[in-house]
This record gives structure tokens, sequence and C-alpha cells, in this order.
């Protein structure tokens, strides 16, 4: 319930941002079982770092998240650090 409410927050605190010009329309739903990928999916981006910053480029990713979140201290960070820019 208290995972609920904070993406129910994130959700609507990004909705007033302005950032978008469309309302947010990620649905937040009730948690499921996770299963963790098995160990060769681990850390991809560091074991093949060039298939990974080649799929980050062609997908539009890095774009995008120039686009809307450079500047933005609380998401670009952590995109940067873990794209390991």
């Amino acid at each position: 319930e208290e995972e609920r409410i904070l993406a129910e927050g994130a959700k609507e605190a990004l909705g007033s941002s302005g950032k978008f010009d469309r309302p947010i329309a990620t649905a937040v739903l009730p948690a499921t079982p996770f299963y963790a990928a098995e160990d060769y999916h681990q850390d991809f981006y560091k074991k093949s770092s060039a298939r990974y910053e080649f799929y980050r480029t062609g997908s539009g990713r890095n774009a995008f998240i120039d686009r809307f979140w450079k500047g933005d201290e609380t998401v670009y960070q952590l995109e940067q650090n873990l794209a390991g820019h």
C-alpha cells in the first residue's frame, strides 16, 4: 500500500510538473511476484557496454532523456550513472 501511495504521488507530481504536454499514461497496478532474470542478463550495460550503448542511442532513449530530464538532478544523474557517462 505504501508503494502504491508513493507511485501515485510521483505520477501526480510528474503530471503537474508541466514537463509533458499530455497526461501521464502509466497505470499503477497491484504488485505481482517478481522473478529475477538469469545471471547472464544481470548488469548487461556493464557486460556488453557497446551493445547497450547502441541500444540506448538507436532506441531514442538517450535523446529522450536529454530532452526531458537534462538538468533535473533527481533523474538525469541516475541515468548518467547507469549509462556510465
